[in-house]
């Protein structure tokens, strides 16, 4: 290969008549000028420095420095002899350039993500987690992210505006993970326990479940502060989480039955009289479908939140309330459809019961009782049957709850029939307790259903 003196005018003149061309400097071994003759993608042709070298096993190696508009004539020679330096130690430029231009692109990627706002982290969180949860658990998550300013589609109180406020966790998480702090997170506990404590609590895990995970992230964990949530300046901040004891009381039964079952909508009346004679929690039974009920042999399939499904009586009562309520249509993609949902609504987008909480506090106010929550009603249900001396784990398996003890999880397994003996007892004895006048007349609950529209 000849090689000449790499001067300005000597590279300006060089050109490549076909294919490439290479002008290789005298100065420097290894270092050239590449010439491209013109094609479809480079009309004028293209001219860059290049070195080439022998790896110490023998490998020929090309490696292209740049453009020669871009680099002078002396930064490709320095660069050239680097090329062989590294050479000449046993390593691969390729891999050398490789690796610099990875820590480059890090160092780069870093840079933004340091400055983006932690929701943009979150959310990806969100997505990496979502198949560990349950449904409430992520619509949780997203209730509490949420910027809000959307128009409200339900009633608000006085002095709300038109449009949703932004979630607890929102105002946070605009920040920059670096930005969030320990002080940062102790204002925000100060400033939301004064409006919503309960939700201050519940936000305040969520967040901390999320630096965690962060903590743990490959490309997070650089710029989370990881101890934001332990220290004691945010833990002294945290409400204290107090036991809920409302509770339904024997001799309060009776006002209640009475104006619950007053209440003018049969699905809202049906509804919370199931709560209280199931012990299943709020969503449990609102998302109740007829497919999920046994009229023939009396059982009801719960979605269950701990186990994932779970069987339990349909005691004589209840079946009577469900098999009265009205089997409905929606409207599915433009055409009628059956609706699959046993508390039916006309108004609800969703075609099922949404906010039964109104006409149970219509219905408490009615009766002179105290505020009771809905959550109350399963408490209820699990206080009651006491009274009629039930095995601690019928109740627990009606209700839904973990086993408690080596012989509940190993050594007890009761088929549905055993539940429905001790279930109607309470059913029974509660009716009694309130003065509902109810005969059972087919012991396998082979009701009619209602088909009325």
């Amino acid at each position: 290969m000849a090689r000449v003196n790499l001067t300005a005018g000597r590279i300006r003149n060089f050109t490549a008549e076909d294919g490439q061309a290479f002008l290789w400097d005298s100065d420097t071994p290894g270092l050239a000028v590449r010439a491209t003759a013109p094609g479809k993608r480079n009309p004028e042709g293209t001219k860059a420095f290049v070195f080439q070298g022998k790896l110490l096993s023998g490998q020929n190696v090309r490696i292209t420095i740049g453009d020669v508009r871009a680099w002078g004539i002396d930064k490709a020679r320095e660069e050239a002899r680097t090329l062989q330096k590294q050479i000449d130690q046993g390593l691969d430029p390729r891999q050398e350039k490789k690796e610099r231009v990875a820590a480059t692109e890090k160092k780069r990627v870093d840079s933004i993500r340091s400055e983006a706002p932690a929701i943009e982290a979150w959310n990806i969180y969100l997505e990496a987690r979502r198949s560990k949860w349950g449904e409430r658990n992520y619509r949780d998550h997203l209730r509490f992210s949420d910027p809000g300013g959307k128009p409200k589609s339900r009633g608000r109180k006085k002095g709300q505006g038109d449009k949703t406020e932004p979630g607890a966790l929102y105002a946070l998480l605009r920040l920059p993970l670096n930005k969030i702090d320990s002080a940062m997170v102790s204002q925000w506990m100060r400033d939301e326990v004064v409006k919503r404590p309960t939700n201050t609590a519940l936000g305040f895990r969520l967040l901390r479940a999320f630096m965690n995970w962060s903590a743990d992230h490959e490309d997070y964990k650089h710029h989370v502060n990881a101890d934001v949530c332990a220290s004691r300046s945010v833990r002294d901040e945290l409400p204290k989480k107090a036991s809920k004891d409302d509770c339904l009381q024997r001799e309060q039964l009776p006002l209640w039955f009475e104006q619950v079952r007053k209440l003018f909508n049969p699905v809202h009346s049906a509804y919370l009289q199931a709560l209280l004679l199931t012990g299943a929690r709020r969503e449990e039974m609102a998302r109740l479908q007829w497919s999920d009920i046994d009229f023939q042999w009396g059982g009801i399939a719960i979605r269950d939140k701990v186990e994932g499904e779970r069987t339990i009586p349909l005691t004589p009562y209840v079946a009577s309330l469900l098999s009265s309520l009205p089997r409905r249509k929606m409207i599915v993609d433009g055409k009628d459809a059956p609706n699959p949902w046993v508390f039916s609504s006309l108004t609800a987008a969703s075609g099922r019961l949404q906010e039964p909480r109104i006409a149970h506090n219509k219905a408490l106010a009615a009766a002179g009782l105290p505020s009771l929550s809905l959550h109350g009603l399963r408490r209820s249900f699990g206080t009651l049957a006491e009274w009629v001396e039930v095995p601690t784990g019928i109740v627990a398996q009606i209700m839904g709850h973990k086993p408690s003890a080596t012989a509940e999880k190993h050594y007890r397994v009761r088929p549905l029939d055993l539940l429905r003996m001790w279930h109607t007892k309470i059913e029974a004895w509660v009716l009694e307790q309130a003065g509902v006048k109810f005969v059972a007349t087919d012991p396998y609950n082979k009701l009619p259903v209602n088909t009325s529209s």
